[in-house]
């Protein structure tokens, strides 16, 4: 399979975008801002997902549209464990609930668990990317 540039390119953005994520959710832990790191925390997950999403051609805007391609596309064909999935479905809807909810109290072991999982799941996805990219 031959990777197009302008598909390339588009990948990279999108890993540099949850890179950036990935440092700001550590600095707001670091900072105690324990809703924002979990909100950065989860967008380092959809930047890389959408980065996935390239490579097979889709495209989506709606967060549970997203979710849902990457469990049909890389969950359930085996590519990405079941425990990713389960790691960005609990990202999403602390973040939802983080967000859009009164009175969400996240302590900071809680914000440094996402943190945590963003971290190996971006990490599992940039290694599948770097290696997809290279047979292209």
């Amino acid at each position: 399979m031959k990777t197009d540039p302008e598909i390339q390119g588009l990948i990279t953005y999108r890993l540099e975008q949850s890179e950036d994520c990935l440092r700001a959710a550590k600095l707001m832990l670091e900072k105690s801002l324990f809703r924002d790191s979990v909100n950065r925390s989860y967008y380092a997950m959809f930047y890389v997902v959408l980065a996935l999403l390239c490579l097979k051609g889709e495209k989506a805007s709606k967060h549970a549209h997203v979710i849902s391609l990457f469990d049909q596309i890389y969950v359930k064909e085996g590519i990405f464990d079941k425990d990713l999935s389960a790691w960005f479905h609990e990202a999403f809807d602390l973040r939802q609930r983080a967000d859009y909810r009164e009175m969400v109290n996240i302590t900071s072991q809680r914000a440094e668990e996402i943190f945590t999982m963003a971290e190996r799941f971006v990490e599992n996805a940039r290694i599948y990317l770097q290696l997809e990219l290279e047979r292209t």
